[in-house]
């Protein structure tokens, strides 16, 4: 029998949360204090990097992009990274 609670939790929400927790679980070198989150770009969907929290950190995770980008492409998440402080995007790969 289906326990009717455990469906309860099946939201896209939900589902995106999980997403971002294993991308994280793959992609370690990102900050604990960087905000991830996808969004809309055009036709596309990237994975955004907020540094918001933690500007000192930018630019070593930025010499990770390549290890970032084979785990969103991995988990189908998304194709490319944008790296932002705020609303200011920094870079992009």
């Amino acid at each position: 029998m289906l326990d009717r609670q455990s469906f309860s939790n099946c939201t896209s929400q939900n589902f995106e949360k999980v997403a971002i927790q294993r991308f994280r679980s793959l992609a370690m070198c990102i900050p604990k204090d960087c905000r991830v989150f996808r969004e809309p770009w055009g036709c596309y969907t990237v994975i955004c990097l907020d540094f918001q929290a933690c500007p000192n950190q930018l630019t070593e995770t930025k010499n990770n992009a390549n290890l970032i980008v084979t785990a969103a492409r991995h988990l189908g998440l998304a194709n490319s990274v944008t790296f932002k402080i705020g609303h200011q995007v920094i870079g992009w790969t």
